[in-house]
């Protein structure tokens, strides 16, 4: 089981009850904020309990050993989830991303302490050559996050996203191995 304590949140491998946790984050809590901001543009549709539970058994894996998402803790609450997704297996282009879904953690550090851990983490469980986030300039706060981690802007697609009838820029943002590596030497991203 992968754990990764750090000051303020715990990563770890979801169990049965998190899964749980989650479906009514997404599903069935009434404000919905996080989807205010993650991928807002993006319909999900909405799945049973039993269809996300299976969802979670699919494609669980990104390498033989690490896992494609990790949930984030503070104690023993859940409030969010850190992952990452194949665009391109073949080339190692794997995107990453985090949502936290109790906006009671929002603008307290979690996030970015979390997005920290699993960035480091995944370069060091793996050998990937780099490692990308998607957003929309409207979501400045995810925008912050990633430059925190290290990440810098790659590309902007103009006016790619509507959200609430107001076009928006698809920002695309990553980080290399060497950066990484040269930001890891005095400790900022020790884990």
């Amino acid at each position: 089981m992968i754990e990764l304590v750090g000051d303020k949140i715990t990563l770890t491998e979801a169990t049965t009850r998190h899964i749980d946790e989650l479906y009514y984050w997404k599903f069935e809590e009434k404000e919905q904020a996080a989807k205010k901001w993650n991928g807002p543009y993006i319909p999900e549709p909405e799945k049973t309990m039993e269809e996300y539970r299976e969802s979670w058994e699919m494609n669980y894996f990104i390498t033989d050993q690490v896992p494609n998402t990790l949930v984030i803790l503070a104690g023993n609450k859940l409030i969010g989830t850190v992952g990452s997704y194949w665009i391109d297996k073949h080339t190692d282009w794997l995107e990453t991303g985090i949502v936290i879904y109790d906006k009671r953690y929002w603008n307290g550090g979690y996030g970015t302490e979390a997005y920290k851990r699993w960035i480091s983490y995944l370069f060091q469980a793996t050998d990937i050559h780099r490692l990308g986030m998607s957003t929309w300039s409207g979501n400045s706060r995810m925008i912050k996050v990633a430059e925190k981690v290290g990440m810098k802007e790659e590309a902007r697609i103009r006016q790619a996203r509507m959200v609430d009838g107001t076009h928006y820029d698809a920002i695309k943002m990553g980080i290399l191995r060497k950066e990484w590596e040269h930001l890891s030497n005095p400790g900022f991203y020790e884990v």
